[in-house]
């Protein structure tokens, strides 16, 4: 079943100088273990919230925010999407990304349309 493991992280804590080269090195630890195993679906790093846009419609309107939309301590910073075995494999995944020792990791299971209950239509109807 694939995963995404979104990072959450308190941007001014983010590692600098020796620290963020260590931190560097153990995402590319992990993300070679995960490629290794060929479970990798994709990862990416975000930039900073200050960089984020969000956007809204409001009776047919497109609104625009710059920042992001919630104030939180704790920002997504980053994401992988992995094929793991069950949610015990992506827990123990989860607990290797080296965001989850000063942040957390929240895991979140695909909706793999045609695979639920229903039909893919009646799942787009729902979602949408």
């Amino acid at each position: 079943m694939r995963y995404l493991l979104l990072i959450y992280t308190q941007e001014q804590l983010e590692p600098t100088g020796d620290a963020a080269g260590a931190e560097f090195a153990a995402y590319g630890a992990f993300t070679n273990e995960v490629r290794d195993r060929g479970i990798y679906q994709a990862g990416e790093a975000l930039r900073p919230t200050t960089t984020a846009t969000t956007v809204r419609v409001r009776d047919g309107q497109t609104v625009t925010t710059d920042g992001p939309f919630a104030e939180t301590k704790e920002a997504l910073g980053g994401f992988y999407m992995v094929d793991a075995t069950d949610l015990d494999d992506a827990i123990q995944l989860a607990a290797k990304i080296p965001g989850a020792k000063h942040g957390s990791i929240e895991i979140r299971p695909i909706f793999e349309y045609g695979a639920a209950e229903g039909s893919s239509s009646e799942a787009v109807g729902a979602a949408g």
